[in-house]
């Protein structure tokens, strides 16, 4: 694969974020394939000797748990995943020790949920224990805490918890390793696939066709490419590889299909409102507001038409046109409540205190 400035960024990196997706370390009918397992340890601690820090995203619970419980295939209704889950995180937690114990490594379970990420108190809670795992020289394994997880609130086989780890942990690259060894345009498996060796901007993917979960896993193509596209949408430079070449994808990034990161990564602030803070309500907006918003101004009150939801001062919500069209998030000032008061009045008709934009330009984001 030729090198590129992107590649380069990957093999250099310091702090990588690496996902395993379930089938990279499962067997077909369930259950974790120790070789395959340990395989992956051997190609990570290569990488941490070389200088770089490792946070490991590793997917796998509910296969884990499928032998121990004696069912068949995995389980398709919540509850049985969940239980599932609560059994094999253990046996993966295990597996993850015991491999890594071979080369004097602790590893530490860290399990996260979408709200986990969704709260920013929350949110730098998590990121004080995982940067203090690794200044302990701990091997962090973080995996959905698929227990106490619902459908609403799924990642999506780790794909999009391994980018927002990513950004949380001010990552330099992001490795996604499964069972598939890149971006083509169509199913490899249907013939006639181009495969896409780098993603320079969004566009590049226009038309592809990306497929759901296979039965081990619930991300796809679909999941690992919208994740890809956050991160490097975040400044986050992202290698998607089979977990077969992960020597060769740890040691230079030489396989798969590497995103190029933005230019200038997003503060932490912007990256929260846009990807992870969990949605409190909505702001419906007349055109003029809307555009306005697109040309990053603060949203005022004399623009907003009404409000949907129960949010808070501090809230993030998005703003919509009245025909439904997503303009942006951002932090709302006011509580729904007192907004009930303010749709359409003018700054000056406002009581003082009720001066500042319902959402001031430094806390909005464009979708």
């Amino acid at each position: 694969m030729p090198s590129s400035p992107t590649r380069e960024a990957i093999r250099t990196a310091r702090r990588v974020v690496v996902k395993i997706g379930s089938s990279s370390i499962s067997h077909p009918d369930g259950g974790l394939d120790r070789a395959k397992l340990d395989k992956l340890a051997t190609v990570l601690e290569e990488r941490m000797c070389a200088g770089s820090d490792v946070f490991v995203v590793s997917s796998g619970a509910i296969s884990a748990g499928i032998t121990p419980l004696k069912l068949h295939k995995r389980p398709r209704d919540i509850a049985t995943k969940q239980a599932a889950a609560a059994v094999g995180q253990v046996e993966l937690a295990k597996a993850w020790g015991e491999s890594f114990d071979r080369y004097g490594r602790t590893v530490a379970q860290v399990l996260l949920t979408a709200s986990d990420l969704g709260k920013r108190d929350r949110a730098r809670n998590a990121q004080n224990t995982l940067d203090r795992i690794r200044l302990l020289h701990g091997v962090p394994i973080i995996n959905e805490n698929d227990t106490v997880a619902t459908d609403e609130i799924r990642f999506g086989d780790n794909d999009r918890l391994a980018a927002l780890v990513a950004h949380l942990v001010s990552a330099d690259a992001l490795i996604l390793l499964s069972d598939v060894d890149g971006l083509y345009d169509s199913d490899p498996r249907q013939g006639n696939a181009t495969f896409i060796p780098e993603v320079a901007h969004p566009a590049v993917i226009d038309g592809v066709e990306a497929g759901d979960g296979g039965a081990l896993g619930t991300g796809g193509m679909a999941s690992k490419l919208s994740s890809a596209l956050l991160a490097a949408d975040a400044g986050v430079p992202v290698l998607l590889a089979a977990s077969y070449e992960a020597d060769a994808a740890l040691r230079d990034a030489s396989v798969g299909t590497v995103f190029m990161a933005r230019p200038k990564r997003m503060t932490a602030k912007k990256f929260w409102v846009r990807y992870s803070a969990d949605n409190a309500g909505t702001l419906i907006v007349d055109e003029g507001a809307a555009a306005a918003v697109r040309r990053r101004r603060s949203l005022l009150a004399a623009g907003v038409v009404t409000g949907e939801g129960d949010f808070h001062g501090g809230d993030v919500v998005e703003v919509r046109t009245r025909e439904g069209e997503l303009v942006g998030r951002g932090i709302v000032s006011y509580a729904a409540g007192e907004m009930e008061f303010m749709y359409r009045m003018s700054t000056d008709e406002l009581p003082k205190d009720m001066h500042a934009p319902v959402i001031h330009a430094d806390d909005l984001v464009l979708v």
